[in-house]
């Protein structure tokens, strides 16, 4: 015969006491439904959902905006082949004067994409006779060495500014026959000019770029002249050693001289070389415009000795190579003479 169950009595306990705390129930599968166990004891790789899927890999802002942009673009052309079409089918003033406008422009293009394909092929030119000047010297090839000699005079002999020294190197080119000579004479007789001339033309725009940036009452407009001036530069230097690329070259050149400038550290050394050659004192003393102009300024110099290191068709082999703290002082000193 059972019992009525006693009523509980009131008891005392403590909150944190891990007695009471009661783990979770295992909830078991079915059989079949679990999946195997990777090897090695791996916890199983989590799938996301498809809604996780779509916030992560697909953005409908950004669809949203290329849609629209897609469908102006679109517009715009629609617009312009319809106005074409029906000035073209005029048969008075108004359709011939379209008719020569779009003959003009057909023609322009064709003669900017030429000019493009003739400064990239000249930027190849340049890289081909660098790359067999550097085998040459690397393994001591006479011939070779005579070789390169030769197809560089041969670049600078169509240009009546350099005929007295391309004249100068074959006369004594019969009479060298040491390997490393021939190449050293031909640098001292034909590049070494060219150098001379390069140094002025970064000095120039170093000076502009560090001015025009002290100077100008918006930054918007300092931006756009520094990157201005610096592909002016390059084109320039390019032109200068035999290249004369299109505005296309210059990018791709400016490409390069911005990887060769990462790779040897010459951010940083700009910056040091600022530091060292005014000073800590006289950088705090400085105004905000007037560090700005001379950072970028020390910057385009930097490009422009890059840039030589890039374009010249010889290495530097007896002449001495130009230093972005010779630049820096022609640039510089006159600016911050009376602040030091």
């Amino acid at each position: 015969m059972s019992t009525a169950a006693e009523p509980r009595k009131p008891r005392a306990f403590d909150p944190d006491d891990p007695a009471l705390v009661e783990e979770p129930a295992i909830i078991e599968e079915p059989a079949g439904s679990a999946e195997p166990a990777p090897p090695g004891g791996e916890a199983p790789t989590v799938r996301p959902t498809l809604a996780e899927l779509g916030e992560r890999g697909l953005r409908w802002g950004t669809i949203l905006l290329w849609s629209l942009a897609g469908a102006a673009f679109l517009g715009a052309c629609a617009w312009f082949a319809r106005l074409v079409s029906a000035a073209l089918v005029r048969d008075d003033w108004i359709g011939w004067t379209m008719l020569a406008l779009l003959l003009t422009a057909a023609l322009a293009g064709l003669m900017i994409t030429l000019r493009e394909v003739i400064g990239f092929s000249r930027l190849a030119r340049l890289n081909k006779l660098r790359a067999e000047v550097d085998r040459a010297i690397r393994e001591r090839d006479s011939k070779r060495e005579r070789k390169a000699a030769l197809r560089l005079a041969r670049l600078y002999a169509c240009r009546p500014d350099h005929a007295w020294s391309v004249r100068r190197f074959r006369e004594h080119a019969r009479d060298v026959h040491d390997p490393g000579e021939l190449l050293a004479l031909a640098e001292r007789e034909m590049v070494t000019p060219l150098d001379l001339t390069a140094r002025r033309l970064i000095t120039r725009s170093a000076k502009r770029v560090a001015t025009v940036t002290a100077l100008s009452p918006m930054v918007l407009f300092a931006v756009t002249y520094v990157l201005i001036e610096n592909l002016r530069l390059l084109r320039g230097l390019a032109t200068l050693y035999g290249g004369r690329p299109g505005f296309v070259g210059v990018l791709r050149l400016a490409n390069m001289v911005l990887g060769h400038i990462v790779a040897t550290g010459g951010l940083a050394l700009t910056d040091d070389l600022l530091g060292q050659f005014l000073g800590q004192d006289v950088l705090r003393r400085l105004s905000r415009r007037l560090g700005e102009g001379a950072f970028n300024g020390t910057l385009t110099a930097r490009i422009g000795v890059a840039a030589i290191t890039v374009i010249r068709p010889l290495p530097f082999l007896k002449g001495k190579p130009p230093r972005v703290r010779d630049i820096l002082g022609e640039v510089l000193k006159p600016m911050f003479s009376s602040k030091a």
